[in-house]
């Protein structure tokens, strides 16, 4: 095929665009691979459609290889599937509802586990029919609150979505095992860096949870891994290793003191270490529990307050709270609030008051470093004083813990820390390209999927989910390939093979560009030939090619009359003068190789 750039849907840009914030974005509108249709919307343009279908071609070669069979759910969905599994409430503003003309209740897909169970569960009811791999590549919707970085980040999306289908735990493991395989071949392919990582999985339930996310410094995921051993987790799904208990008894019995004028963990610390001093060693940060107070929102409308209890030289991290709590939201809870509980003194807030059995009947849960047996400082709950020597264990007992502190550089790595090793944890940027997980029965037992097992006894299904964010890859991809020039595109997802340019005005320089399309076009590459004639100087087109990225750039030009023509390599640079002669067949040569 030859697109010519004469006639191409295409207009470059020299500028970027205002709402621009990551590279993938600037230059894939400036490339003319995409446009945007409104916030979080984007119309994919001839270009840019042809580098999404080649991501799809891959995932769906793997996918097929693996034995997975691809089917297509409307995008158009009824409100009873959801209904029965909580969904339709759980995703509160995050999906977009629609009515019928009769009044009745759907949605616009924005996953489709209940979809996928309902159809396994009319055409199969025998363990014999099982295991089943299926899948589909569909364009999802999600009403995001801020949707951002062009593509990355937006309100409708293609994504592949596929489940496993089995009756026993071990099927499962088996089917996950599969999957997870046919995915590490997949992003091979797709030419970015990426690191598969420990993840929770979130609202969509299950155990078992793991991500793969394309290294980017613009990666709104944070992971870290160990300097030791190759454990990789989303800073969510870090869980902290809680010290062995320890014992107390020669504590002193816990005593509040006076602590005027310490509205902050720095000035708390330097009071205790000028009035009250400890023997072996001076107070730190860390010797503080600090309690946070907020105000979890329930997808049904109704409100939670929660205190998290955390060592005060550590920060509360929104993010990985979310993670733990999903779908629930989570808010500060701000002066109405806390004015709503008597027993609360702002800024002396301790474990005194906390607690489901506590006076405040607020729901009390603290960092697993709070363990059994550790000694605080924190709030008396009475202005202007703290208490000293507070046990956990002995003077108070939380209702449980959450992974809500944040996770920093230098922290133990929680499986060198299990087998006494010393290996810490660095952060990283990624941005999410596959999750895949095992969702269990969740799904099953809601919609009531069950079949016969071999015994005659009817068993519910148990199911893995597994994603790939289709249209986001290509974003990964252009963030992890491009230079100051533009697009710097892998071969397999380019939109073409070859990028022919005719620089120059001569009859003869286009003759023979045309007649190098054609040649290549017949030998069943794709070619991008820049034909423009009349005042699209040949420094218009070379700009225009290096921004679109094609990853063989021929140039057919001035070396014509020596009867040669330039092979340039978009990547490295490298310019190769080949005789006009030869060009096909080592073109050719070069895109196969």
């Amino acid at each position: 095929m030859i697109l010519r750039m004469s006639s191409l849907f295409v207009r470059t840009l020299r500028d970027d665009p205002a709402d621009a914030e990551v590279p993938s974005h600037r230059l894939l509108v400036r490339a003319g691979y995409i446009r945007r249709a409104a916030p979080g919307i984007y119309t994919w343009l001839p270009l840019g459609l042809r580098v999404l279908r080649n991501v799809e071609d891959i995932i769906r070669e793997e996918m097929d290889a693996m034995g997975a069979q691809e089917l297509q759910f409307p995008a158009l969905l009824p409100r009873e599937p959801y209904e029965a599994t909580g969904r339709w409430t759980d995703y509160g503003d995050g999906i977009f509802r629609l009515k019928d003309r009769r009044d009745g209740d759907y949605l616009l897909g924005p996953t489709h586990e209940e979809m996928f169970t309902l159809v396994v569960k009319d055409l199969y009811s025998s363990y014999k029919d099982l295991p089943v791999w299926l899948y589909q590549i569909q364009t999802k919707y999600r009403d995001e609150a801020r949707p951002r970085a062009g593509i990355l980040r937006g309100r409708e999306f293609v994504m592949k979505d596929s489940y496993s289908f089995d009756t026993t735990d071990e099927g499962l493991d088996a089917s996950y095992a599969a999957h997870r395989a046919a995915y590490v071949k997949t992003f091979d392919r797709l030419g970015f860096d990426y690191v598969i990582v420990k993840a929770t999985a979130g609202a969509m339930g299950g155990s078992k949870s793991e991500e793969f996310l394309a290294k980017a410094a613009v990666g709104e995921d944070t992971y870290v891994a160990c300097t030791t051993c190759d454990y990789a987790a989303n800073v969510e799904a870090v869980e902290v290793p809680a010290p062995a208990a320890v014992g107390y008894d020669d504590v002193p019995a816990a005593h509040a003191e006076d602590t005027p004028d310490t509205p902050t963990i720095d000035t708390l610390v330097a009071l205790l270490n000028e009035k009250h001093p400890r023997e072996d060693r001076p107070w730190a940060a860390g010797d503080t529990l600090k309690n946070v107070l907020v105000v979890l929102k329930h997808p049904d409308g109704t409100r939670e307050p929660l205190a998290i209890g955390l060592p005060g030289d550590r920060e509360v991290d929104q993010k990985r709270l979310e993670g733990q709590l999903e779908p629930i939201e989570v808010e500060p809870m701000g002066e109405a609030e806390l004015a709503k509980h008597a027993a609360l003194v702002k800024g002396y807030i301790g474990p005194g008051v906390l607690g489901e059995e506590s006076t405040s009947g607020i729901r009390y849960l603290v960092d697993p470093r709070v363990s059994a047996g550790t000694r605080w400082v924190t709030g008396a709950n009475e202005a202007g004083k703290h208490v000293i020597d507070l046990v956990v264990g002995r003077d108070f007992t939380p209702d449980g813990t959450i992974e809500a502190a944040d996770v920093r550089d230098g922290d133990a790595c929680p499986v060198c820390a299990v087998e006494g090793r010393d290996g810490t944890l660095e952060s990283e940027r990624g941005i999410e390209m596959g999750h895949i997980f095992q969702l269990g029965r969740l799904y099953a037992e809601a919609l009531d999927l069950k079949v016969l097992d071999e015994n005659g006894k009817q068993v519910v299904v148990t199911m893995g989910s597994y994603g790939i964010g289709v249209s986001r890859a290509v974003a990964a991809i252009a963030e992890g390939n491009n230079d100051e020039l533009g697009l710097v595109w892998p071969r397999e997802i380019a939109p073409a093979d070859v990028h022919v340019v005719a620089a120059g005005k001569e009859a003869e320089i286009f003759d023979a560009a045309a007649a190098l399309a054609d040649a290549l076009s017949g030998a069943g590459l794709d070619v991008i030939y820049d034909d423009r004639a009349g005042k699209v100087s040949p420094g218009v087109k070379f700009k225009d090619a290096e921004l679109i990225g094609v990853p063989t750039i021929v140039t057919v030009g001035r070396g014509l009359a020596d009867g040669t023509i330039e092979i340039k390599d978009r990547r490295t640079g490298e310019r190769t003068e080949v005789a006009v002669g030869d060009a096909a067949e080592r073109l050719v040569s070069l895109v196969r190789s």
